[in-house]
């Protein structure tokens, strides 16, 4: 069954697994003690992190290993604000960041702090200039991450980093989906990372802060980890999650060529195999082994588990489902389609023919769905003669709203209107985009008692 959704998590790589199994023997002891076995699992903890500094291009003193990479997504946050709280407690964040990052923001504003959100294109890129008109004095930390988990494409670090240090703010990078391929360049004063998206075991994030930037850790600490990341080490685990950092660069250069062709090659025949798709993300500017895409009239969740049975594991950036009912806030910020999205994100070694079987199943699987939810099944409608309709949505959830307005556009004449009322968060970006993708005119949005109506044109 091929598995595509290494974005969540990589399959566990073999020399992982190899170096997990050796540490289990060599590393159970306490590095901390002076003993025969202390000591060698100290040697053990001190290659690895020799390894991973090495890998993010920092000191080894620089760096700690965290229980996860939200874990370090959180500490580093809260130690770089608490460090410069003497300067502020304003938080600078792109809108599109991991939840870590968003969630550490929204405990910052609960508190009394400030956070400024950074928007993004169409295409979930920060412009340049961006965190410079967003700093201020005050600013204690901004964060960006080096690309997107949702939908791969790559943010200017570098540039963002110079914006930061003319103005004297640290930048924390979230490393995690990209550092398996590459080192992140510029002047970053922080960076976290996850073993699990490159192939090492779950349960070990790093953390590297700069020498020079003030940071303050916060909790109750002891003397593991420079104080930054209290316990005991799961030891084998991170000399696991060195050791495939180093054999994944290793091996970056050649499978980064080989699976941005595969995903070029979705990227380009999916828009041919299904009508109705946006694909989204940066074209170019992106990471290599992933691809997200849109398409209308479909739910998200109910294409996924299509997908499933068909022998496939993919995922999907958009939140639109049963449990939640709100949409991707990435999406959201990048003001795309959210309805029926999936997220392929191929692991290291993919097969040609399993991309190809995927193109294969995907055009039937996404038909079964849209004529389960009653899509329309033509995208041209006859002419109308009604110069208004109204809709009524309320307690429908995605994609049905736009399921019903692309029903009855065509029962209105050319530059006739039609209302769609509706209660479900995700409307706000699935009928414009809808508009976009069908050649119809947005007119705008406004409240109404129990939600928002949306008003379309028809322009043909």
């Amino acid at each position: 069954m091929p598995y595509f959704d290494a974005a969540s998590a990589a399959p566990l790589h073999p020399v992982a697994r190899q170096a997990l199994l050796a540490a289990l023997d060599e590393g159970w002891a306490d590095p901390a003690r002076l003993y025969r076995e202390g000591r060698r699992a100290r040697l053990l903890l001190d290659a690895a992190r020799e390894a991973a500094a090495d890998a993010v291009g920092c000191r080894p003193d620089e760096l700690v290993f965290t229980p996860s990479g939200t874990r370090a997504l959180h500490d580093g946050i809260a130690g770089a604000l608490a460090g410069r709280r003497r300067v502020g407690r304003h938080l600078v964040v792109s809108a599109v960041e991991h939840s870590a990052v968003l969630q550490s923001a929204a405990a910052l504003e609960a508190a009394g702090g400030a956070a400024t959100e950074v928007p993004v294109d169409r295409t979930g890129r920060v412009a340049p200039g961006a965190y410079a008109a967003a700093l201020r004095p005050g600013t204690a930390l901004a964060a960006l991450q080096s690309a997107n988990h949702e939908v791969g494409t790559e943010q200017p670090v570098a540039e963002v980093a110079e914006e930061c240090r003319a103005a004297g703010v640290p930048l924390l990078v979230d490393a995690a989906q990209s550092l398996g391929w590459g080192p992140v360049g510029g002047g970053w004063s922080l960076l976290t990372a996850s073993a699990h998206k490159w192939g090492g075991p779950a349960g070990v994030g790093l953390l590297a802060v700069r020498k020079g930037v003030r940071f303050a850790a916060q909790g109750p600490a002891d003397e593991r980890e420079s104080g930054r990341a209290p316990g005991f080490p799961d030891l084998p685990a991170i000399v696991a999650a060195a050791a495939s950092l180093r054999a994944v660069r290793q091996e970056a250069a050649a499978e980064s060529v080989r699976l941005r062709e595969l995903v070029e090659r979705i990227r380009t025949r999916v828009p041919e195999l299904v009508p109705d798709v946006e694909v989204v993300g940066d074209p170019v500017r992106r990471l290599p082994h992933l691809v997200t895409f849109s398409c209308l009239y479909v739910d998200g969740e109910t294409l996924l588990h299509a997908l499933d049975r068909a022998g496939f594991s993919v995922s999907s950036g958009s939140s639109c489902t049963s449990s939640t009912l709100l949409p991707s806030h990435v999406l959201r910020a990048m003001g795309v389609l959210s309805e029926g999205n999936v997220r392929v994100s191929l692991p290291a070694g993919t097969a040609e023919e399993d991309v190809e079987r995927f193109l294969e199943v995907l055009p039937g699987a996404v038909g079964s769905v849209r004529e389960r939810l009653g899509a329309p099944a033509e995208s041209a409608a006859p002419a109308g003669t009604s110069p208004e309709l109204v809709v009524d949505a309320f307690g429908k959830r995605c994609p049905i709203p736009v399921i019903e307005l692309a029903k009855v556009i065509g029962e209105v004449p050319v530059g006739g209107l039609v209302t769609v009322l509706s209660d479900d968060e995700a409307a706000r970006l699935d009928v414009p985009a809808w508009c976009d993708m069908r050649g119809q005119e947005f007119v705008g949005e406004r409240g109404v008692e129990r939600g928002t109506a949306y008003t379309v044109r028809r322009r043909a």
